[in-house]
């Protein structure tokens, strides 16, 4: 069975080169382009549908780190569970704080680098 990644990303350009580099691993990928909409699809989908989720910080409509926070407060145990990875051209100190604060499991910065992507799978 395929692993299945949510990525969440406004950028449509970023969102592409994600979505290439994990279906040429063989994973299956899902995108929202915003928090609000990964929110929505992970309360309606089925239980451990998603398997990671690599989320944007900065998007319009539910910022990332906002939506973090509402997927941990679904009362599912794969949504307490659900690895959530920030993604942010902000590398600061504080703002990975912030990340974990909110729920992510961890926090990569942008320009991606597919290495830092790897890690996050492994």
């Amino acid at each position: 069975m395929a692993i299945t990644v949510l990525i969440v990303e406004d950028e449509e350009k970023i969102g592409r080169f994600l979505e290439l580099e994990l279906m040429h691993e063989g994973y299956e990928v899902m995108k929202a382009a915003n928090g609000r909409e990964a929110v929505d699809m992970i309360r309606e989908s089925a239980e451990g549908t998603y398997d990671l989720v690599f989320m944007d910080i900065s998007m319009p409509v539910m910022r990332g780190d906002e939506a973090a926070m509402e997927i941990r407060k679904i009362d599912r145990k794969d949504c307490r569970e659900l690895p959530v990875i920030a993604m942010t051209a902000n590398a600061l100190e504080s703002d990975v704080r912030n990340s974990y604060k909110c729920g992510m499991n961890g926090h990569i910065s942008k320009p991606i680098e597919p290495e830092e992507v790897y890690k996050c799978l492994n």
